[in-house]
């Protein structure tokens, strides 16, 4: 059974540790298939998430997709898909132009949807059989954070203001994202799924004050549903703020915390606890799809060299790695940490 302690105290007190890059999507360039056959059937991604694990033997661990779409979806936002990109969410689910009133009735009313519904159940069961395909390392699950839920509910951009103007409103939809999510996060649990990376990007344009009680503490009772010894809860937050919402962010309590490739990460890395685990922050459209395999290698070898010497990093992508990224930049990513370590 996958220890959470004792996965951490690996980290921690390794000197050459694995990466662990949010590595999903490209999966469709191995199994040559689309964006929209790998979101829509549970055998194909498993057997994508198996794909990349046998193409990249150096990771830390197997991390399934983080389509933002799909929570959002099931509350009933509208979603465009593709077969070259990843899904998003072309509109809210309340009517942002509402008034205040309006807003709360609609908030009210708003049903916390069934897990299962939507396509949660293909990603819960897509889970369970990769269990039963990667056996050498710990699968993790993938799901969005509550106030980057509600945002996509209320309206992204209108979100941060309704924070400030109605933040009764705000509240009560965050708090049934926040129920969702964790019921979603138990079903992966009881799938098998050794943990999750639940990711929080919208969190990551707050103001301190706000970061705290829009999002840390909801995320904090999520994680502490869910979180056990054998379950460990990651948070992702690629938002440019990060580096001034510590505090907030910390309220997670999560076993490990992902930064993206809008901070410094030695700048994170010198402000975080040196027992929390890090993980960061090689650009994923900048280098993993856009770059050569030389500035990749380059990028990698910057953060490895800035950050490294904290025992508490792990080299990653800055957030998850496009569809598109060429395998001769991931690979090279790789080959990038093995050289650094000597290996």
């Amino acid at each position: 059974m996958f220890s959470v302690a004792r996965w951490k105290s690996d980290i921690l007190s390794s000197t050459e540790k694995k990466a662990m890059p949010v590595l999903s999507f490209p999966a469709v360039q191995l199994l040559d298939i689309s964006v929209k056959q790998l979101i829509s059937e549970s055998d194909i991604q498993a057997a994508g998430m198996k794909a990349v694990a046998d193409r990249c033997p150096d990771a830390m661990a197997s991390v399934n997709l983080m389509d933002l779409s799909v929570e959002a979806q099931c509350f009933g936002a509208p979603i465009r898909y593709s077969d070259d990109e990843v899904p998003t969410c072309m509109g809210p689910v309340i009517d942002p132009d509402d008034d205040e009133d309006e807003h709360l009735e609609a908030a009210q009313a708003l049903e916390i949807p069934a897990i299962g519904s939507g396509r949660t159940d293909v990603y819960i069961n897509a889970i369970k059989k990769a269990k039963q395909l990667i056996t050498d390392r710990p699968v993790f699950a993938g799901c969005i954070g509550p106030f980057s839920l509600a945002g996509r509910i209320v309206d992204v951009t209108n979100s941060l203001v309704f924070c400030l103007t109605e933040p009764d409103y705000m509240h009560i939809v965050i708090s049934k994202a926040a129920e969702f999510i964790t019921g979603y996060i138990k079903a992966f649990k009881e799938a098998g799924a050794d943990g999750v990376v639940m990711a929080e990007p919208l969190a990551g344009l707050l103001s301190p004050s706000l970061a705290g009680e829009f999002s840390g503490e909801y995320c904090r009772r999520i994680s502490e549903a869910v979180k056990d010894d054998s379950f460990a809860f990651i948070y992702h937050n690629c938002g440019n703020t990060a580096a001034v919402t510590i505090d907030s962010i910390l309220e997670a309590n999560a076993d490990a915390y992902h930064f993206g490739n809008a901070v410094n990460m030695e700048e994170i890395m010198q402000k975080m606890p040196s027992d929390v685990i890090c993980m960061g922050n090689v650009d994923p459209a900048g280098q993993f799809m856009n770059g050569t395999p030389e500035s990749i290698r380059q990028a990698t070898l910057s953060v490895m060299e800035k950050c490294c010497r904290y025992p508490n990093f792990v080299i990653s992508s800055g957030c998850d790695i496009p569809p598109k990224s060429g395998w001769d930049n991931i690979d090279a990513f790789y080959a990038a940490v093995n050289e650094f370590y000597g290996r």
